[in-house]
């Protein structure tokens, strides 16, 4: 329930702090007093629409708090925390409306949209008034209600449930289907590549290792050619080995007629054809390790080239062609075997629709009953409310052809407000004061079932006689047995049945010449004041406090 309402600098208020209690809270005052600044202030709390012309006169900003005292598990805490919202304690909605227009909204002092305030503010908040047709205008409310009257909400949750995974078996054969009818139209497609990619048989890190060892051998194939030509001049018919050899052994021939001349020349030139023979060695080594196969070459070369054309064909890159040729080949099994998938998935599919039209049926003839329920517990209500002549009626249109997750129903309440008249939608055939008398009989006959914790019924009992304000006010007040019931009214029938009775008055501000809204609450003496004032008027006289007494009285 709404616990407290605090309100900073919104249009005559300066500062107000409200509490409010259980069961049914009346206000009352002169018309001008302020009442709908109270409701403009509740609603902007609860995600209404802001506007810069709320901020009080001279102020940059203005604010407004509103503090619920919700159940741990109630659809509103559950909407928070879904948004990652603390739901702790009490709920705290804060609404920051500045002067320029623009506004910020905060629950449990997080930041959020004022959108997810709206929704939260929505499932514990309901303002009603005559010209309020938030419960009515939807058509898609309707059949909520009616699912709260017959205790259908599980039920209407398991077929939508059983409606989305009609859909998503559905979805899944309409995807499959057209993988197989794509497949199919590229099925010769598909079997040449597929033959063509297996036959090449791409394998991971293929173009790597190619290329690595076709640059490896290319590199070889230059080194080689220097070798071999010093290998050429070592060894062939231009190599000095033999004429050192033939310069030795004639200098040693020599070097016996001339001691001591010729020795060290005869050893240098010995070491020099050692060093030439080592030479020749380490080339014909260094040769033989320089010896590649030109076919391996050939053969490497044309592996990766023909690699190189496959991705260019296909348009991937050589490392995806073995991921290509796996798909491939998938989609060509998937094509094989596609029929049959197609028959697996068609019945799934209707399958899910049976069930579904089944619990559909089912839910549509337990709300055609529930209909004729709600109807009779509302009429029920009519007569004390001086809509003795009217009828209510729950229109249950059931097209099996175009269900939802809603069901297979569209439901829509209608009326008919006099005998002769056409019956017909309620928020198009019934006047302003009419719906309102409509809305609490509805509200009476769902008493705590569809329906937000708090209800704030703004001025329903304009225009109504003493005997249709005092019926009023008895509903009112079974209403707040269940649910919270703040009123604003006129009616001092209305007035006297309540638990709590607050002021509102308009009051100067001292030192200014403005004037503030202020709000009372009074006690049994200030009631009575009050509701002598709301039936005689301006000129209270004492018979007029005798029958506010025995209001008072008779309505507590």
């Amino acid at each position: 329930m709404l616990a407290q309402l605090s309100i900073r600098d919104i249009v005559l208020i300066e500062r107000l702090e409200l509490t409010f209690e259980a069961g049914l809270s009346v206000l009352t005052g002169e018309t001008g007093a302020g009442k709908s600044i109270l409701l403009d202030s509740l609603s902007l709390a609860l995600g209404g629409r802001g506007d810069g012309s709320l901020v009080r006169h001279g102020a940059e900003r203005g604010q407004v708090t509103a503090v619920f005292d919700v159940p741990p598990r109630h659809a509103a805490r559950l909407l928070l925390r879904d948004n990652g919202i603390d739901d702790e304690g009490d709920m705290i909605f804060r609404r920051q409306q500045s002067a320029d227009g623009r506004t910020k909204a905060f629950v449990n002092d997080q930041p959020v949209s004022v959108q997810l305030m709206r929704q939260a503010g929505q499932l514990l908040v309901e303002i009603h008034g005559q010209h309020d047709d938030r419960a009515l205008v939807d058509t898609d409310a309707h059949r909520l209600l009616l699912d709260a009257f017959g205790g259908l909400g599980e039920a209407a949750g398991d077929v939508g449930a059983l409606y989305f995974r009609w859909k998503e078996a559905e979805r899944a054969l309409r995807k499959h289907r057209e993988r197989v009818e794509a497949a199919a139209r590229e099925a010769d497609y598909l079997r040449s590549s597929v033959e063509e990619l297996e036959t090449l048989s791409p394998q991971d890190g293929e173009e790597e290792e190619l290329a690595e060892r076709r640059s490896r051998m290319m590199k070889a194939e230059r080194i080689a050619v220097d070798i071999s030509e010093a290998s050429d001049f070592l060894n062939g018919n231009a190599s000095p080995v033999p004429l050192i050899a033939s310069l030795v052994r004639r200098l040693e021939r020599k070097s016996h007629e001339a001691p001591g001349l010729l020795e060290e020349t005869v050893e240098l030139l010995d070491q020099a054809l050692n060093q030439l023979s080592d030479a020749q060695m380490a080339v014909e080594a260094a040769l033989r390790k320089t010896e590649y196969d030109p076919k391996e070459l050939e053969r490497t070369e044309e592996r990766l080239f023909a690699l190189r054309a496959a991705s260019r064909k296909y348009s991937v890159p050589v490392t995806g062609l073995p991921a290509l040729a796996a798909k491939m080949i998938a989609d060509l099994a998937e094509l094989d075997a596609g029929e049959e998938r197609l028959v697996t998935l068609d019945a799934q599919a209707r399958e899910a629709q049976a069930a579904f039209d089944a619990a559909a049926r089912s839910l549509s003839e337990r709300r055609h009953n529930t209909g004729k329920a709600l109807a009779e517990a509302v009429m029920a209500e009519l007569p004390a409310l001086k809509l003795e002549r009217a009828r209510f009626m729950v229109e249950i249109a059931t097209d099996p052809e175009a269900g939802g997750e809603e069901g297979i129903d569209t439901v829509e309440f209608h009326v008919q407000t006099n005998p002769g008249t056409r019956p017909g939608p309620i928020m198009k055939v019934a006047s302003g004061g009419e719906l309102s008398r409509f809305l609490l009989a509805l509200k009476v006959a769902l008493a705590d079932r569809g329906s937000a914790p708090t209800l704030v019924f703004d001025e329903i009992d304009t225009g109504v006689g003493g005997a249709v304000a005092d019926a009023i006010g008895q509903r009112l007040k079974r209403l707040s047995a269940t649910v919270q019931v703040l009123s604003v009214t006129h009616a001092p029938q209305v007035a006297a049945r309540a638990g709590t009775h607050l002021l509102i008055s308009k009051a100067p501000v001292e030192g200014s010449e403005t004037v503030a809204t202020r709000v009372a609450r009074m006690d049994d003496g200030a009631r009575t004041e009050e509701i002598a004032r709301m039936l005689a008027g301006a000129s209270i006289t004492d018979e007029a406090r005798a029958a506010a007494a025995r209001l008072l009285t008779g309505g507590t």
